[in-house]
């Protein structure tokens, strides 16, 4: 079994559970452990794969809570850096009336991982790195640390996938540089899975039989486009196809696509180097039929961490 590593950020969310109320109004919040590539190492973990996690967090509780759950999922922390002098990387956020979010990002940690935290990582441990990193792409070391490690990763020959994860409100004023770095690291990638949201985006169309043809002409690898309870849109080669999810009673949609990812490389990590980069069509749409599973359960419970503890081999 090939490990993978997920390179990124790890940070705590504040959800107000005052529905309706702004962060001012609101009283009562509730904390939960997150950051994409963070939530793609536990669903990985928790269906059996051997994953490392590489973030930078906070010397305080919150960071010691971040380590915990991982370790808790069985992933490996030997790459959590511990930041003495920043607090762990926070994000306050508030449904309100108008479904609009109040949303407040308090970076910290995250945001200071710096090429320097990476240098003796041992890249050959890996057989896949997984960027997959919401804030990577905002000013900061991390940009720095990240591209390195990408770089690393293509010298190296490593199985590179890549989800972009967009925030709006982190990235409403910097979209074309969030953008422009997508399309940098999709035509290197090996698989990148977008949203229907994101792929519209990255190629400035308004229908996705558009996104599709732009990104088949300016990417080689097979990527998948999630598209709700549809399922999924799957390109391999020259051949795009509909793989459908399951049908589910949704409870919580937060962690779905992560869950997807993390069944994704999970199933990729049974593969040697050689193998994984030459999966035949069939291969790749029982891959995404399983990972759509992992997606959809997910969404019948409340939490991403508490989703992915429903995970298990029974659905590979």
């Amino acid at each position: 079994m090939n490990r993978i590593l997920c390179i990124g950020e790890a940070l705590i969310d504040m959800i107000c559970t005052d529905k309706g109320k702004s962060l001012i109004e609101g009283e009562n919040f509730l904390k939960k452990t997150g950051g994409a590539p963070t939530n793609v190492a536990a669903a990985i973990g928790a269906l059996g794969g051997k994953v490392d996690i590489l973030a930078k967090v906070g010397n305080d509780p919150f960071g010691n809570l971040l380590v915990e759950t991982m370790e808790s999922f069985n992933v490996s922390t030997r790459y959590m850096i511990r930041d003495h002098e920043h607090f762990t990387t926070m994000a306050f956020v508030s449904l309100m009336e108008n479904g609009e979010r109040d949303f407040v990002f308090s970076r910290g940690a995250d945001g200071h991982l710096t090429t320097q935290d990476i240098a003796d990582i041992q890249i050959s441990d890996y057989g896949i790195c997984h960027f997959g990193s919401a804030t990577a792409f905002l000013p900061g070391s991390l940009k720095s640390a990240y591209d390195d490690m990408l770089r690393a990763s293509k010298r190296t020959n490593k199985f590179i996938t890549f989800d972009p994860n967009y925030r709006h409100l982190l990235f409403k004023d910097r979209q074309q540089t969030f953008i422009d770095n997508c399309w940098r690291y999709m035509e290197v990638s090996d698989f990148y899975k977008v949203s229907d949201e994101e792929a519209l985006l990255i190629t400035s169309t308004e229908n996705i039989d558009e996104a599709v043809k732009i990104l088949m002409e300016r990417t080689e690898a097979p990527f998948a486009i999630t598209i709700g309870a549809e399922g999924t849109l799957m390109r391999f080669k020259n051949v795009t196809k509909i793989i459908p999810s399951i049908p589910v009673t949704v409870v919580d949609t937060t962690g779905a696509g992560d869950a997807f990812v993390g069944a994704v490389l999970y199933q990729l990590s049974q593969y040697n180097d050689n193998e994984v980069k030459n999966l035949d069509q069939e291969t790749w749409e029982k891959i995404i039929e399983k990972a759509n599973i992992a997606g959809a359960r997910t969404c019948q419970y409340l939490g991403a961490m508490e989703a992915f503890r429903q995970l298990n081999n029974s659905i590979m």
